[in-house]
């Protein structure tokens, strides 16, 4: 793997963040998981990330973002807000590496564990998060904080059908 760099974002770095979602969400229409316009995390979301959450970014030489993730603490649990690598720097580990920095990152906070929502169908989705010891919560089992992030998705236009829940305990 090309040397890649992790830490944390700055205010700067969010446009470059949105960008690489943008280009992630066709990774995403290939696989079936979206439809539609290409929609990215909204910067003020990014910022809050940034100020009161973990945003975490993979850069590459000439400090040159490549991949994010980031998430916020709930009830508790480190929620995984939003992943993605630009599709040129998929398939090298780069995900795999920003995943286990915002896990640390969620210990060193004293949670319980994490969760997260994903679509349930693209190979690169719940199976890469299951490799990290992920499990899917069946929907009887769901706790109200991830029914809502579930249902909030729903409404933003997402198949409810492909998702699932996911999670893991420290």
């Amino acid at each position: 793997m090309r040397n890649i760099i992790i830490r944390p974002a700055q205010a700067e770095h969010l446009a470059a963040l949105n960008a690489i979602e943008f280009a992630a969400y066709e990774t995403l229409r290939e696989a079936g998981a979206v439809t539609g316009k290409p929609v990215a995390t909204p910067l003020e979301t990014l910022g809050a990330l940034c100020r009161e959450g973990v945003l975490l970014v993979a850069f590459a030489a000439d400090d040159i973002p490549v991949g994010f993730a980031g998430g916020y603490v709930a009830e508790g649990w480190l929620h995984i807000a939003e992943m993605d690598v630009h599709p040129q720097w998929q398939r090298q580990g780069i995900g795999r590496r920003l995943l286990q920095a915002l896990l640390i990152e969620g210990k060193t906070r004293g949670v319980c564990g994490a969760s997260l929502t994903t679509d349930r169908d693209a190979p690169f989705n719940a199976p890469f998060y299951a490799s990290l010891g992920f499990v899917a919560i069946e929907s009887h089992a769901l706790s109200p904080r991830l029914q809502a992030v579930l249902e909030d998705e729903s409404l933003a236009g997402l198949d409810i059908q492909r998702r699932v829940a996911m999670q893991l305990l420290y």
